[in-house]
């Protein structure tokens, strides 16, 4: 594609103003506002805008830079959070360096704008019916180029699912669904069809256009069919196999001493202890009153979420006494964040560690997708640029952990965000996804509900249902049609009991192919790419004959 050389290389100002407006729109769509249905409309303003300036492809690339810029800024300003409160960073200096990732996360708009511009010129308003492989195909580019998708539009729908959806959170509910079959990118796609039928009437006013929107509708309708007839119903209910008994123990991020951290342990124990109590105390009162025995045989799992408590149950064998102890007592499994060596390379695996109601280590998972730069650094920059949070080492093995009969797999924090990860889980048997997170570093900001919206999506992908355990919130049980259940009141100390049974087997098509749809979006938008560049060249070559 080449770039024009018009002198005036800037879109006009009121094209600038519709890409703002756009990215205000979406902005909204996402937690802490979660008007989620503006996410159907609201890249309209930015389609538009190209429109207008699909003559330049650098204008139009600008536009989406704008755009991707102001969104991005406007969704994940929370990351200056921790350098301002925990590294005493100059505000200025941070919200500048969050400006400076902005502008480069912002680049993958610019370049959905830029293709999507060249196909205006190419096909005129048949191109609009492309828009949604497009947007599509830059959403995957940048997951695959930085490993990471934050706040793809699919996860604007994600925060309006419960149990009973209302008339007005329906089409969100259902459109969530669709993950099933072709995960995010599916839903993505679905959001903006709605975007291009109103963008393409507006821009075009004429009969094509109602070809297109005619057509477009046909389209994701099929689509809609084939999504529906594959995507599985919830697993069928089978006899309860464990309990899960989950800590959020609202553990501060800082001014942390020993003695603090010691205190702060044994609290999470202590209300670990008071929570299984009551349950022993539920089922004596149940079985006298009534003859029934609750959850009679039913092993149970108290869980303790990532935090700063920086568990070495390796290293520190008072830990291994004490956890050891308190599994012995209440003749519990206790699964934990640990800090465990790395004996290849003297590093350290952010692992997840079960011990048994022996006390002896059970099961240990060594965290596999890393938080660049926060956990991990590229093996270039590997003793030049520090981690922030630490140097850990990849794991490699999908292990599962047993709860009863049933089996778990544990994504470690930023880990939710990968459906591959979850997906390989159940491909291997697990029944339910364990989440173990701590947000608290980012403060009381709209990270909180952003990062349980990609827990949302794992669930449904994967119908197995997700045990969100974390240090300040959202804890919560998120079904297998991602309804957020029973959720803890964030910044407190809570405690939730979930029972846990054994899935059906069953693996949606998603789990089985993966990213397809994702693929099959980028496939069709090079090979778009391919027949316009290759008709563009044999119109100049027949102008010069």
């Amino acid at each position: 594609m080449s770039l024009d050389r018009a002198p005036n290389s800037l879109p006009a100002w009121k094209s600038s103003l519709l890409a703002v407006l756009a990215a205000t729109l979406l902005i909204l769509a996402f937690p802490d506002f979660e008007f989620w249905f503006l996410a159907w409309f609201a890249l309209v303003p930015l389609l538009w805008a190209i429109e207008r300036e699909k003559q330049s492809t650098v204008r139009s690339f600008l536009l989406g830079w704008l755009f991707g810029t102001v969104f991005f800024f406007g969704t994940c300003w929370w990351l200056t959070f921790a350098p301002i409160t925990y590294a005493g960073f100059p505000w200025p200096l941070a919200y500048f360096l969050m400006l400076c990732v902005c502008l480069a996360v912002g680049l993958f708009p610019a370049i959905f704008a830029a293709i999507l511009s060249v196909l205006l010129r190419s096909l005129g308003s048949w191109a609009f019916l492309a828009a949604p492989f497009v947007w599509v195909f830059t959403e995957f580019l940048r997951y695959w180029l930085t490993g990471n998708n934050w706040n793809a539009l699919a996860y604007s729908q994600a925060m309006n699912s419960t149990v009973e959806p209302s008339w007005s959170s329906l089409v969100s509910f259902e459109a969530v669904l669709f993950a099933r079959f072709g995960g995010v990118a599916l839903v993505s796609f679905i959001g903006m069809i709605p975007n291009t039928v109103v963008a393409a009437n507006i821009c075009l006013r004429n009969r094509r256009t109602l070809v297109v929107s005619v057509t477009t509708v046909v389209v994701s309708v099929v689509i809609f069919f084939f999504s529906a007839i594959s995507a599985l119903p919830p697993s069928e209910k089978a006899d309860e196999k464990a309990l899960i008994a989950a800590v959020q123990p609202n553990v501060p991020m800082s001014n942390l001493d020993q003695g603090s951290l010691e205190r702060l342990r044994s609290r999470q124990i202590e209300s670990a202890e008071s929570m299984l109590a009551e349950l022993r105390k539920q089922n004596d009162y149940l079985t006298q009153s009534q003859g029934r025995i609750l959850n009679t045989g039913l092993s149970t799992t108290a869980i303790l979420p990532e935090s700063p408590m920086n568990f070495m149950y390796n290293d520190d064998r008072e830990f291994q006494q004490f956890i050891g102890d308190f599994a012995r007592r209440n003749n519990v499994s206790v699964l934990f964040n640990s800090a465990e060596p790395d004996k290849t390379n003297g590093k350290y695996f952010n692992s997840a560690v079960m011990v048994g109601p022996d006390g002896r280590e059970a099961v240990q998972y060594d965290k596999i997708y890393l938080l660049p730069f926060g956990e991990a650094v590229p093996s270039f920059l590997d003793g030049i640029v520090p981690g922030f949070v630490g140097n850990f080492s990849y794991g490699g093995e999908y292990d599962l952990f047993p709860l009863g009969d049933a089996k778990a797999g544990v994504m470690i924090c930023f880990e939710s965000h990968f459906g591959q990860l979850s997906r390989e889980y159940v491909r291997n048997g697990a029944d339910v996804i364990i989440e173990m997170t701590n947000d608290g570093y980012l403060g009381p900001t709209p990270v909180l509900r952003q990062h349980l919206a990609n827990a949302v999506f794992r669930a449904v992908e994967t119908n197995r249902p997700v045990l969100r355990v974390t240090n300040v919130g959202v804890t919560a049980y998120i079904n297998e049609s991602g309804a957020v259940i029973d959720p803890a009141p964030t910044y407190v100390e809570a405690t939730r009991v979930w029972s846990v049974r054994r899935s059906d087997g069953e693996q949606t098509f998603y789990v089985r192919y993966g990213d397809w749809f994702a693929w099959l979006c980028s496939a069709v938008t090079l090979v778009l790419i391919v027949l316009t560049l290759r008709r563009r060249r044999e119109v100049a070559e027949a102008r010069t004959k």
